[in-house]
């Protein structure tokens, strides 16, 4: 066992170090177009740092305008690691350091912690190829270990502390909320409903012990996040962004996504039904999770780091292997195309056209959707009045 432990950090580190090496071009010459793009090694971190005023140490809340577009806790981790830079000429190549320390660190622990959830399947994680070669753009790891710890608490019942890592979660990055519809779902089953409202109000409650010092504070900076998420366009990586590439405009986008969410949820909804036995949250994050990246106005590069780890828990066994390579090959692809893209947006003579970007996003999303309807048909025999086949076999749980 101590051995399985060593390997999974040592494993971790030789990703994080992979991923740094990706990004060093950048580091050393300067995060500025198309140079940044072309080696693919572009990362929020520095771009962030210095147009969000925390080059200064601002609040970065302070602004209507010009705040930071994330949850709190993110905010206070951006804000507090510009206090670390120091006064030298390299500020941002050491705020840059600082913060991907800090997610290398923090990835080492997620994949600890994976191992701990699918011993069985948990070094896939940081052999991932999308995942090392997003590793450094955002601070997305901050969210996705604390919702990993919220999965984990939930299956083996300690729903408070469950709740309590979900609410830190989403008030780190927004995506976990759509994790309590599988709770719901899980807990309606088990017909536990006092659980479920009181599991509700301890993530909302945790949420909003968070958020109420920002929203008194400095409330229209705080809302700068909901108000840029509501006013977005259709954004990259998303289908959306794909159909207007294609010259097909998609008029009232945010009801139109809301739907296309809400017709996902309800096929989720109905496959948690038609799973014989009740499951696991870790058999079923994966699911909902990655419709809501679909659905979504914006799907970033550095997304899978969302979505590989619950792809994993959702894995039966070795032979969902093939399918998950398949998926991360696609994702490997969109990394690249995005990248080459902005870099021939931002004028450079050797890039890929809109064309191709708006064929690379479909190829993702269709990978995605194609391991989705995989993964479910091993995991319920039947499915719906018409006895739709999706193979048998629940997920697996904690060894």
């Amino acid at each position: 066992m101590k051995l399985i432990a060593k390997s999974a950090v040592l494993l971790a580190i030789i990703a994080a170090l992979l991923s740094f090496i990706k990004f060093d071009y950048c580091r050393s010459n300067g995060w500025t177009p198309p140079g940044d793009y072309i080696h693919a090694c572009y990362s929020d971190f520095p771009a962030l740092f210095g147009a969000r005023g925390l080059i200064t140490n601002s609040w970065p809340y302070s602004s209507a305008t010009n705040a930071v577009e994330y949850p709190p806790v993110t905010g206070l981790i951006m804000w507090v690691t510009s206090f670390l830079v120091g006064d030298g000429e390299d500020k941002f190549v050491n705020y840059f350091d600082i913060n991907a320390l800090l997610v290398g660190l923090l990835f080492i622990a997620t994949v600890v912690f994976l191992k701990k959830l699918k011993p069985e399947l948990w070094y896939l994680l940081p052999i991932a190829p999308a995942v090392v070669a997003s590793l450094y753009i955002n601070w997305d790891i901050w969210a996705v270990i604390s919702a990993l710890a919220a999965i984990y608490y939930f299956d083996v019942r300690k729903y408070n502390k469950s709740a309590i890592a979900l609410g830190l979660s989403i008030a780190t990055k927004f995506f976990p909320i759509v994790l309590l519809l599988p709770i719901a779902l899980i807990l309606f089953r088990k017909s536990k409903i006092r659980e479920l409202v009181v599991y509700s109000a301890i993530t909302a409650l945790t949420w909003l012990l968070i958020n109420l010092p920002f929203i008194i504070t400095t409330p229209t900076g705080w809302l700068r996040f909901f108000k840029l998420n509501s006013e977005r366009a259709a954004d990259w990586g998303s289908i959306w962004h794909a159909l207007e590439i294609f010259g097909l405009e998609i008029r009232h986008l945010n009801l139109v996504s809301l739907i296309v969410f809400a017709v996902g949820a309800l096929a989720f909804i109905l496959f948690v039904y038609g799973i014989p036995e009740v499951p696991k949250l870790a058999t079923i994050a994966f699911f909902i999770v990655a419709i809501f990246v679909t659905a979504s106005k914006v799907y970033s590069p550095q997304y899978v780091l969302w979505l590989t780890p619950l792809a994993i828990l959702a894995m039966i066994d070795k032979r969902d292997r093939f399918d998950f390579w398949v998926w991360q090959f696609a994702e490997l692809i969109y990394h690249f195309a995005i990248w080459q893209y902005l870099a021939e947006v931002s004028g450079t003579n050797f890039a890929i056209p809109a064309w191709a970007y708006a064929v690379a996003i479909v190829l993702r999303v269709g990978a995605l959707t194609w391991f989705c309807l995989r993964l479910m048909r091993r995991s319920t025999p039947k499915f719906g009045p018409q006895n739709l086949e999706f193979l048998s076999g629940v997920g697996q749980g904690y060894a």
